[in-house]
């Protein structure tokens, strides 16, 4: 299977990791336009799923290191194999409530709550199991990725769409999501080796424990799905009917925000192999940059709000930068 050689290289995943976190809701946004998020949803899990097989015989399948993927799966302890199938449900479930939170809450809220607890927490775990880099430069860097969070929000916070008073619900979801999101990465982490190049035996290779993470995705959104389809945390429920009245534009739409995010995921994974899972996972939830970035300059999300906003938006632009440079000089200390 193919793997990296080498951290510098990990890093470029990761960037890689950060932008398709960061763009795959463009997808949504666009069709958004005609179709419900809950019908969308289901082409993006599909995405997501396509992808890791995509992977898995490309990538997985190729090249003299570890093992190939179907002798990985073949020798895989169905612990582990478990293991990483319970990411992607928890994942699913983290990201339906991420979504029903913004609906409530808004962005001023789920963002700094929701991903701003999931960075902490996801970085915090993943560095207990596995602490490889300078502990006090991982943190501080994480710390400014996360005023940065937190500055994206005041900003959000200020255009008149976003003048929603905090309501318990939307602030209960978005610690849910939080939590969820923190250790779904560590799930997945748990089912590898930690040595790509001689895997141990019984653990999963990078590319099979995104297959079964991806598995465990698709499997759980046939239980979840429905049930939000029929009790949606907003507006009106939607049939599963109107999920076939879509046309092929509206279902390519949605299976191609799965692939970008599957990228991300598989590159994050990759990555993880010369970065530890802490750098890798802490690195790609710079994703709330890029997708800030998206908003301003693409979507002009910020066109009606006032001229004050623009100090909040690039001191949050400038503590993303400086907090991610020290999770990547992190390793080196």
């Amino acid at each position: 299977m193919f793997v990296l050689s080498s951290y510098a290289w990990a890093v470029v995943f990761c960037v890689v990791t950060m932008l398709c976190w960061g763009s795959w809701a463009n997808t949504q946004k666009l069709a958004g336009r005609a179709w419900r998020f809950e019908l969308f949803y289901w082409d993006y899990v599909l995405g997501v799923f396509l992808l890791s097989v995509l992977m898995a015989f490309t990538l997985g399948s190729i090249g003299s290191a570890g093992r190939g993927f179907l002798e990985d799966v073949a020798q895989a302890d169905s612990g582990n194999m478990l293991s990483a199938f319970v990411g992607g449900v928890v994942f699913n479930i983290a990201n339906i409530l991420l979504v029903a939170a913004i609906a409530i809450a808004g962005m001023s809220v789920a963002f700094p709550v929701g991903i701003g607890l999931a960075l902490v927490l996801g970085v915090v775990v993943n560095y207990l199991a596995a602490p490889v880099g300078n502990p006090v430069v991982l943190f501080l860097g994480v710390g400014l990725v996360a005023a940065a969070i937190v500055l994206d929000a005041a900003a959000y916070r200020k255009l008149p769409s976003q003048g929603r008073g905090l309501t318990t619900k939307g602030l209960v979801l978005s610690i849910l999501c939080g939590v969820l999101m923190g250790f779904f990465y560590r799930f997945v982490a748990d089912s590898m080796s930690t040595d790509f190049v001689n895997l141990e035996p019984g653990k999963l290779g990078p590319y099979s424990a995104v297959f079964f993470f991806s598995l465990g995705l698709l499997a759980s959104n046939f239980v979840l799905n429905p049930i939000i389809m029929k009790k949606p945390f907003v507006g009106e429920p939607v049939a599963m009917s109107e999920y076939f009245k879509g046309s092929l534009g509206l279902h390519s739409i949605g299976v191609l925000g799965g692939l970008i995010w599957g990228v991300g995921m598989t590159f994050s994974i990759i990555a993880s192999g010369q970065a530890s899972f802490a750098i890798s996972y802490g690195l790609g939830q710079g994703a709330t940059m890029v997708a800030a970035l998206w908003g301003v300059f693409i979507w002009k999300e910020f066109k009606e709000a006032p001229g004050s906003t623009g100090r909040l938006l690039t001191l949050m632009f400038l503590g993303y930068l400086a907090g991610l440079a020290m999770i990547i000089a992190a390793r080196f200390n």
